[in-house]
């Protein structure tokens, strides 16, 4: 019976990925497409988008150089 349960449970965790890599598809299409539609309009440039993805990069990745961070030992 262990067995079977077990079973079942990788295969509702192999749908439940499934479910996940759809619905991140469908999300990266969404925003690649209102990018390009902000660029196509003039509001943003590919050097703005750009700009702000490295400067946000830089402010949400731990960075133990930083003041007040503490390194890993």
């Amino acid at each position: 019976m262990n067995r079977i349960y077990s079973h079942l449970d990788e295969i509702n965790m192999i749908g439940k990925l499934a479910d996940l890599k759809d619905s991140h598809y469908n999300q990266s299409l969404v925003l690649s497409s209102l990018i390009q539609v902000l660029i196509d309009k003039g509001v943003i440039t590919a050097q703005d988008l750009q700009l702000k993805s490295k400067e946000l990069d830089a402010a949400l990745t731990p960075n133990p150089n930083r003041t007040g961070a503490h390194p890993i030992s």
